[in-house]
């Protein structure tokens, strides 16, 4: 799988000078937001306020090439704005951001949202329907439809400083990443059970001294923390010794990082 890779802040020389910490493509980080993604920002572009955009909170399932696909009602604003252009966007926003909605991941799908087609209706429904259950009651009323949107382009957003488009191809291209599904699991585990730990990998492997440390994000290729320094609050990524497909072969991972920086520690 491809990866890119960021610069690690190291102590107060430029982080510019470190050597790049492996990490996912914005690709795959697109994708993996909208896949751990349950409800988005559908803006369509106005019928009354012809050229101005109108925004809906929107629910969506999800194909295996990230297209987010919509149930949507005739009588919605929304829809009768997709019905006379279907240009629209979507954004996705990460949804445990503690607090930091600028700190925090998001994603903007642009493209054209357009009526599934009929002969896949069913696999919309299936997929729609495995996300919201509760539709069921409403799903097979006449005004109800589904959309799905055609991507043509990908604006991704990890936090501050890092951000960039993504193509249409690249974004069909990529997976999730392989510990989206555990990742707020070893998430909350870290931060609650192994706070010293922390403090110690991000000495070692960030060369950053620091009074608390918190993980807020991780992936296959190495994990984020904000760390309580004596200058403030910084962000740091480190990466694994190998790369992780699932949280056992992550939790082997931290012990031997862990036991690397300090043999002791058991």
């Amino acid at each position: 799988m491809p990866t890119s890779s960021v610069r690690k802040h190291a102590g107060p020389g430029p982080a510019s000078d470190q050597p790049p910490v492996p990490a996912p493509t914005f690709a795959e980080r697109a994708r993996t937001l909208v896949y751990l993604g349950r409800i988005g920002s559908l803006s369509t572009l106005s019928r009354k306020q012809p050229g101005f955009p109108f925004g809906s909170v929107m629910p969506y399932g999800l194909d295996a090439h990230g297209r987010t696909i919509f149930l949507i009602s005739t009588m919605a604003m929304h829809t009768q704005n997709l019905q006379a252009d279907p240009r629209a966007s979507l954004l996705v926003t990460q949804e445990d951001a503690g607090g930091d909605a600028l700190g925090a991941s998001r994603v903007t799908l642009v493209g054209k949202v357009l009526p599934v087609p009929d002969a896949e209706v069913a696999e919309a429904r299936k997929l729609y329907l495995a996300r919201y259950g509760n539709s069921k009651y409403w799903v097979d009323f006449e005004d109800f439809s589904f959309y799905r949107i055609k991507v043509v382009d990908v604006y991704y957003v990890g936090g501050f400083g890092v951000m960039g488009w993504v193509s249409a191809s690249e974004y069909d291209r990529s997976q999730p990443d392989p510990l989206a599904d555990s990742m707020a699991e070893i998430i909350q585990h870290m931060n609650a059970d192994h706070k010293d730990a922390l403090v110690l990998l991000a000495r070692e492997f960030a060369r950053v001294e620091s009074q608390e440390a918190t993980m807020t994000a991780v992936d296959r290729l190495g994990f984020h923390v904000l760390l309580k320094t004596q200058d403030g609050m910084l962000g740091a990524r480190i990466a694994f010794l190998r790369e992780v497909s699932n949280p056992a072969e992550t939790r082997r991972v931290l012990v031997e990082m862990v036991q690397q920086a300090h043999p002791q520690a058991k």
